[in-house]
């Protein structure tokens, strides 16, 4: 551009003193023309930065990403070199997004990789003489608590439906369903009239894209009537966890399903039913969930596995053993995550439901034990006790903190707020 100009002021100046020989008025818009179109047709101004946004291919390293934009091969050398010591590239992963800046001689101005929703492995020189510098960065974002209301109903009869209709995604609805596990058997109490308000925490990146979502601040589900409040809230020396409006822990000591949601009891605990293979009447010691193969089957409570693997008609099945004389059974896995002998905790997947054994479709039979007898599943499961409480030191702490979160669900616009903790500590 310089250059540019230089030429326009020099073709100006020689028209001014008449140097081509001609009288000083004759014609100099043409002459001028003439010269600055020659001067743009003859000069090109190389880009100074080359910029790629992709994702990662399948199969693809970071080596491989360089050598194929023609970075000169020392900076390959020094950038894996010096990425490799703040990160694994072994864990470079398909589809996750990355961009690259280089400079004309292909040499490497910066590399950002997005490592996974929080951070970002970026390196960089300050200038084109400087070595490159690798460091692992946490990804900037906003964060803010939004109310998001769901109804269930004759069009949304599922939990996981009325949630993405109010515009969530499934990882809200997983959270929800965890936070209520132990109160809500969401495979068979939930019914249209049914809805749910929760306080929690987005996260916003640069642009305002959506990034996932924070902590569940609060939430109330109404089931048949009934209301049941969450809080979330952490004890003095604790760990932060969710207690009801009394401050008893939502933690119960049996989760109210093995599936998280949406399946449905096709065969009830009986001491007499029609098997469906056999076609002869037997007694049905557990309850069937129908469920898709593959759907995650998880333990109701903590214990230690007696037994994984195949058990004749019964197919893959998990056994385990709980405190207070209780056992459970998983029966039809199509497959098994868990090894005899191992503990599990509430909520750890132990299996995937199946067709495995004497069955006629995917689904999963569910038993319960007490001191060695079998029981119904779901009237154990409704007749736990309640979780443990808020110690008396803590309550007023609490209830504060409660009435805050629980007001927030009466709020009708969106609460912004540099921290959580300024919600709920």
């Amino acid at each position: 551009m310089r250059l540019y100009l230089v030429i326009l002021i020099a073709a100006a100046a020689g028209i001014a003193c008449g140097s081509d020989g001609r009288p000083h008025g004759a014609d100099p818009r043409a002459r001028l023309s003439e010269l600055s179109s020659s001067a743009r047709t003859d000069i090109t101004l190389a880009a100074d930065t080359t910029i790629v946004s992709a994702h990662i291919a399948a199969g693809a390293t970071l080596a491989s990403i360089l050598h194929a934009q023609n970075v000169v091969a020392s900076d390959v050398t020094q950038l894996v070199l010096r990425a490799g010591k703040v990160f694994d590239l072994r864990k470079v992963r398909k589809d996750q997004p990355y961009r690259l800046e280089t400079m004309p001689s292909g040499a490497v101005r910066r590399l950002d990789y997005e490592i996974d929703g929080d951070r970002l492995l970026h390196v960089a020189r300050a200038d084109r003489d400087r070595e490159l510098v690798a460091e692992v960065l946490p990804i900037a974002k906003t964060r803010r608590v939004e109310v998001v209301r769901a109804s269930i109903d004759r069009d949304h009869t599922s939990l996981v439906a009325a949630m993405d209709d109010a515009g969530e995604t499934i990882e809200l609805t997983l959270a929800l369903a965890e936070i209520f596990g132990g109160e809500i058997d969401f495979s068979t109490e939930v019914q249209p009239g049914d809805h749910v308000e929760l306080a929690v925490e987005k996260q916003f990146r640069e642009g305002g894209r959506f990034a996932g979502y924070g902590p569940i601040l609060a939430a109330e589900f109404v089931n048949a009537g009934r209301p049941v409040r969450a809080v979330r809230f952490t004890p003095e020396g604790g760990r932060p966890d969710y207690y009801d409006a009394r401050g008893l822990s939502m933690k119960r000591f049996f989760l109210a399903s093995p599936l998280k949601f949406q399946p449905v009891v096709t065969s009830a605990f009986s001491r007499s039913r029609l098997h469906p293979v056999l076609r002869e009447y037997r007694a049905h010691l557990g309850v069937d969930y129908r469920a898709p193969a593959g759907a995650p089957v998880i333990a109701v409570a903590e214990g230690v596995v007696l037994s994984a693997g195949a058990s004749g008609a019964s197919g893959n099945m998990v056994h385990l053993r709980h405190s207070s004389g209780f056992e459970t059974m998983y029966l039809h896995l199509s497959s098994i995550a868990v090894r005899a002998g191992a503990r599990v905790h509430q909520g750890d997947l132990v299996g995937r439901v199946g067709a495995t054994g004497l069955a006629t479709g995917p689904h999963l039979d569910y038993r319960v034990k007490k001191n060695g007898g079998f029981i119904d599943p779901i009237a154990a499961h409704r007749s736990m006790p309640p979780g443990d409480p808020i110690p008396r030191a803590q309550m007023a702490a609490f209830v504060e903190a409660r009435d805050r979160a629980l007001a927030a669900l009466t709020t009708p616009s969106v609460a912004r707020v540099a921290d959580p903790n300024s919600i709920v500590q």
